[in-house]
């Protein structure tokens, strides 16, 4: 288990910078040639966005070798097509450091519209346990191998992390629109960007990030990467290159619960018979047989697991029972249902694993009924705040951000 952060304080963010932001040439179909974070996507995803445009990201941010050359040249060829297509004019670099306002409009999993506002910038990168940017969840192990190689070579912050300011006021200093710079609209989202270069209000927003906690909130690897690029420069004594590598590129917006729509991340659960699986559970729980969900229930299901206050375990297909917390079973322990199930199914032999969305979970039940599945409840934001607050980080894949930021509206070129 990672080391735990120790409990900060206000007044301790991290510095938030303007830079010189590398975009897409203006009256580009930004449509054609952004993309999905690429942890998101499958093989076929990115075929799909490859053959949508030969300018699209993913060409650079998710490479495939050429043909007739070993894989590990993947990277040396998106960092020429990314020199090719800046000499070509299809990316074009601002005149003057820039922070950019990030809008989108969205319809939630309830039905309910929103609208998210934030800010990409350049995030200060600091040393582990050193406060100031923050995870929130412990994190599953993950080859970093692929976004180092990729940073290396490219020496551009092609995807930005995605920061939750504890600081208040964020939002009201993003309301005035700044100079239009794309739009686009796609998955019933709306996405708008726009430049701001008026020193004074450049200043008002790095100031506002800059005096409170900024946590993590999706892209703890790329920032794990961040680090350990800056380091590795810091240790082959290139100061140049260590300079643009201590600060990253970051989406920031406010902690704030009308803006933002987090989904549940279900629990997958192998390496258990199904027998001693629910005795280990009915020690915490009782067992209520339940209708099976069917994909149609959609964010109906999950409304019910909030309103009512119980988990639902599905198996062997669609049979199901809810999961109802006896009195006093969870005393002492946080109040996340990934917390309760990992006290519950501790020393058990259950091997969890993870996975957004009721048709996903339903799917990998059906298709293997070694496996069972416990649909769980999105943690609120405010038990979010109070793991910053408190220095204390949740189980791994607590929370699902939606929706996802594009790649391909903002780079970060890291001789900024």
């Amino acid at each position: 288990m990672e080391s735990e952060p120790a409990a900060v304080h206000p007044g301790r963010g991290p510095r938030f910078e303007p830079f010189r932001a590398l975009r897409f040439a203006p009256d580009t179909d930004l449509g054609e040639v952004t993309a999905p974070p690429y942890d998101v996507l499958s093989t076929a995803d990115v075929s799909a966005l490859g053959e949508r445009s030969p300018h699209n990201i993913v060409h650079v941010d998710v490479p495939q070798a050429p043909a007739g050359m070993a894989g590990t040249d993947r990277y040396a060829a998106a960092a020429a097509r990314l020199s090719a297509w800046c000499a070509q004019g299809v990316l074009v670099r601002d005149e003057r450091p820039s922070l950019t306002i990030y809008r989108l409009s969205f319809v939630d999993g309830t039905g309910r519209p929103r609208e998210l506002v934030g800010v990409l910038g350049s995030l200060e990168v600091v040393d582990e346990g050193a406060g100031r940017v923050l995870p929130h969840e412990r994190t599953t192990p993950k080859a970093s191998t692929d976004r180092l190689e990729l940073t290396r070579a490219t020496r551009t912050n092609l995807s930005p992390v995605w920061g939750l300011s504890l600081a208040g006021g964020l939002s009201a200093a993003l309301t005035e629109p700044g100079e239009p710079v794309g739009r686009l609209r796609v998955d019933g989202v709306e996405h708008v960007v726009e430049r701001v270069t008026d020193p004074e209000r450049l200043a008002r927003i790095s100031g506002i990030v800059g005096s409170d906690v900024v946590l993590i909130a999706d892209g703890h690897h790329r920032y794990g990467v961040a680090r350990h690029y800056r380091d590795e420069l810091v240790a082959a004594g290139d100061p140049a290159g260590h300079n643009g590598a201590t600060r990253t590129l970051a989406f920031v917006g406010e902690l704030v619960a009308d803006q933002l729509a987090i989904d549940p991340i279900h629990r997958m659960v192998r390496g258990i018979p199904s027998h001693r699986l629910r005795a280990a559970l009915a020690r915490d729980f009782e067992l209520v047989p339940a209708p099976g969900p069917t994909m149609a229930g959609g964010p109906g299901v999950v409304a019910d697991l909030v309103r009512d206050e119980r988990l639902l375990l599905v198996e062997d297909g669609r049979e199901a029972c809810w999961l109802v917390p006896r009195p006093g079973a969870f005393a002492g322990v946080r109040a996340l249902d990934g917390a309760w199930l990992e006290h519950t199914l501790a020393g058990s032999g259950a091997v969890m694993d993870y996975q957004h969305g009721l048709a996903e979970v339903l799917q990998v039940v059906e298709q293997d009924r070694d496996t069972a599945a416990i649909l769980i409840r999105p943690t609120s934001l405010a038990e979010i705040e109070r793991t910053a607050r408190d220095g204390i980080l949740m189980p791994p894949k607590s929370t699902f951000f939606t929706p996802k930021l594009r790649t391909g509206l903002v780079l970060r070129p890291l001789d900024d």
